[in-house]
């Protein structure tokens, strides 16, 4: 469920494939406390393309800017931040203030490019897996004209992705190189790896501080 507060701004908060809202409550949480109304919304990550995925979440995410007053930022966690950018690109909010992009492969993931054609990867991640690529459907995804800050890993408990599949330093599913977007604002790593970057207490000051400031604090 949404909290809402007409003079507060509001975050929506998408999680990643294969995820759920519930792994981004610890950083709802904090958002709430550090005075922003949230919605954190689950949808069929591992079915649907993003772009049936951005209009699956149009009605929630419009009703709840109309509730905010204030500004209505994103924060994103892995494909979460490609949906943000889909959904911007077609429902963009009237009082649209930053997004906040953790772990997100904005340039593909190398993983997904070494799985994609397998039956397994296939049938569990659906649709929107084969959009994670480093070719194809990425190369469709809309530029961007707002206030980005991205977040990205440094650590990995993943030998094998991490020395063998994707160019380091990475957090065993996205590397530094491809979590960057062209005309973000501004970059910052963590040294944690892809799952923790929802619950590191430093990936979440900084991602309050973005929201804040439209920066990052300096590491």
């Amino acid at each position: 469920m949404p909290t809402t507060d007409t003079i507060a701004p509001g975050v929506v908060l998408l999680h990643g494939i294969a995820r759920t809202a519930r792994s981004l409550r610890r950083i709802e949480r904090s958002l709430q406390q550090a005075g922003f109304a949230t919605l954190n919304l689950d949808y069929a990550s591992r079915k649907k393309t993003l772009e049936v995925l951005a209009e699956d979440i149009h009605p929630q995410v419009s009703a709840f800017a109309d509730a905010c007053a204030g500004p209505v930022h994103f924060v994103t966690h892995s494909m979460g931040g490609l949906l943000a950018r889909v959904y911007i690109a077609r429902h963009r909010p009237a009082r649209l203030g930053r997004v906040v992009m953790l772990g997100t492969p904005n340039a593909g993931s190398e993983v997904a490019d070494r799985l994609k054609s397998f039956q397994l990867y296939r049938a569990f991640y659906g649709p929107a897996g084969q959009q994670l690529t480093t070719d194809a459907a990425l190369a469709t995804l809309p530029s961007i004209d707002y206030p980005v800050g991205v977040v990205a890993g440094t650590r990995t408990l993943d030998p094998i992705a991490s020395y063998f599949i994707l160019p380091r330093p990475n957090d065993g599913r996205v590397s530094v190189q491809s979590s960057k977007l062209d005309r973000m604002t501004d970059h910052v790593t963590i040294e944690t790896p892809h799952n923790g970057l929802i619950r590191h207490a430093a990936a979440t000051a900084q991602t309050i501080a973005f929201l804040r400031a439209g920066q990052f604090m300096s590491t």
